[in-house]
């Protein structure tokens, strides 16, 4: 099918977008009510080394351990709706492997929700292997067969019991990698927003239809292999590997590429990866997961109380099987989660969720660039230069990258965000270098393939159909 853009917000203004609550709320899995009024937390896990051996201790390690302890501790101590994430692990592109994982986490969920009433779901997202070398569509005549693989698994996940389905699709990384290394924001303009959009429509309209045909939900992507491998390389104060503004400005492009997967028919939630969840949300009006503070078994950030702010789904990222004082690994991470949406939920009964959500937004607005984009007025607004130049990729892509580094030089000059003089020097660069792009699609591609066809040899436009 094709995509359908967004030219219009689904809010009126910013203040509207609030934690819990969706546009466009979704029900599915077993008594599953996502953006309807309450956040739910979702765990995510791994299982430990060695478990992929063989398809009954991969199964056992999913539905009897992970699965099961999840589900006994969230009705221990009273969660009402729990989601589970299944991230799968390489080996689960053999269909003997994850078929017995997603038919057991299924029967699991049903058994808990008719015993004990707990509302609960299981999210399977598949893993993209596709290389650049390899080629990124199917017949381009790799030797793994990786973009064959990836529609299997979805094929694989759908037909045997997924209740969402998810993924975190590589396209444009190979302009995204150079583009992080080496400080261009023109690299990664092209590669995440243009390039990274195409690919998008391509894999997204296949996966809709392969959800649509089993009954299944189609959830979201997030550019995690080009803004979140920015953001972890940007790091914090200690770090000057790769400048904040940068990693901020990465970010606002991202979310007109993660846009292009609810434009093909996906309902939410999105991923929780996707720290450009906020500005999506305020495009589309549709569920969003998310992860910060909660996540600190995966990884650091620096807007761990801000990212919370308009969530549906709270995540704690991802966390290896293993055994814990307070129990097992998942058990004392959804405890973690699992309270935090507790306090989002008995603030929305109070009619306290605003106050909530600004205090959540301002602990971390000023904390870093990032963050600072990202705050839900700041995001609305990114999302409306994405939104007035909707019918247009490219066009997109370069508004949300130019009204993030406006924003946060505005910041700057208020003196509500610090930086560094190195931080300035690229901000300003990047506003010269977005700024000097035509606004012409056909002379941007032009200007953009000569120069890259040069400098990154994984670059093959034949991978984007061009």
């Amino acid at each position: 099918m094709a995509a359908t853009r967004y030219t219009k917000m689904a809010y009126s203004n910013a203040d509207e977008m609030v934690f819990g609550t969706a546009k466009y709320p979704i029900s599915y899995g077993f008594g599953m009510k996502v953006g309807a009024g309450r956040v739910i937390p979702e765990i995510n896990y791994g299982p430990r080394p060695g478990k992929e051996k063989d398809p009954e201790s991969l199964r056992k390690e999913y539905v009897d351990y992970i699965s099961k302890d999840i589900l006994n501790r969230a009705v221990t101590v009273g969660f009402p709706d729990v989601q589970l994430e299944t991230e799968w692990v390489s080996q689960m592109g053999n269909p003997k492997m994850a078929t017995p994982v997603v038919e057991g986490q299924k029967a699991i969920c049903e058994k808990y929700y008719e015993e004990y009433g707990i509302n609960c779901a299981v999210r399977q997202t598949i893993p993209d292997q596709r290389e650049a070398e390899e080629g990124y569509r199917p017949g381009m005549g790799g030797k793994h067969a990786y973009p064959e693989a990836l529609f299997n698994c979805a094929e694989i996940a759908c037909e045997n019991g997924a209740d969402v389905l998810s993924c975190e699709t590589l396209g444009g990384k190979e302009l995204a990698d150079f583009a992080v290394t080496n400080g261009d924001i023109v690299a990664f303009l092209f590669g995440v927003g243009y390039l990274g959009s195409i690919d998008m429509e391509y894999v997204w309209s296949q996966f809709v239809d392969i959800c649509k045909k089993n009954k299944v939900v189609a959830g979201g992507d997030t550019n995690c292999s080009g803004a979140n491998t920015s953001m972890f390389m940007a790091g914090g104060y200690l770090d000057n590997d790769v400048q904040r503004t940068f990693s901020a400005v990465t970010r606002a492009i991202s979310a007109a590429r993660t846009l292009v997967a609810p434009e093909c028919g996906a309902t939410g939630p999105d991923k929780d990866c996707g720290y450009e969840g906020p500005i999506v949300k305020a495009i589309t009006g549709k569920p969003a997961a998310q992860e910060g503070k909660n996540c600190q078994c995966a990884h650091c950030d620096l807007q761990g109380n801000l990212i919370a702010q308009c969530c549906d789904l709270w995540s704690n990222e991802s966390v290896e099987y293993h055994p814990e004082f307070g129990g097992t690994s998942v058990q004392c991470w959804l405890g973690s989660i699992g309270y935090e949406a507790s306090l989002m939920n008995t603030a929305i009964q109070c009619g306290q969720e605003k106050t909530l959500r600004d205090l959540y937004m301002i602990s971390d607005r000023a904390r870093g660039p990032e963050g600072y984009i990202l705050a839900y007025d700041n995001a609305y607004e990114i999302g409306k230069a994405i939104a007035d130049n909707g019918d247009n990729i490219y066009l997109r892509a370069k508004a949300a990258g130019e009204t993030a580094a406006k924003i946060i030089k505005r910041g700057y000059d208020n003196k509500e965000l610090a930086l560094t003089n190195k931080q300035l020097e690229v901000l300003n660069t990047i506003i010269k270098e977005l700024g000097e792009l035509p606004d012409d699609e056909a002379k941007f591609f032009e200007y953009a393939d000569k120069k890259y066809s040069e400098l990154v040899p994984l670059y093959n436009k034949k991978n984007y159909g061009l």
